[in-house]
């Protein structure tokens, strides 16, 4: 889990404008974030089968944010991708 400090710090980095908490930009950078944690969690506890599912659901839900972008503005979808490296 991200602490609350680094979700604000993200929210406010990848804001579209001042009260953003839920544009697609804002929820692909704190689930790619997320994923980051928990995929560094399962590097040491392999067998934390119950994470591994809920690590595939938020990859899942960031697929599904990511081609809404692709179709909304795909200038945007490349500058994330880049910015966070994701194979699209």
């Amino acid at each position: 889990m991200l602490s609350k400090r680094k979700k604000q710090n993200t929210i406010k980095e990848y804001a579209r404008h001042a009260t953003d908490t839920g544009s697609a930009e804002v929820q692909i950078a704190l689930l790619t974030k997320q994923i980051a944690a928990l995929a560094n969690h399962l590097k040491t506890h392999p067998k934390d089968h119950h994470s591994r599912r809920g690590l595939l659901m938020m990859v899942g839900n960031r697929r599904k944010f990511l081609r809404y972008l692709q179709t909304e503005n795909e200038t945007r979808y490349k500058k994330l991708v880049k910015k966070f490296e994701i194979e699209a």
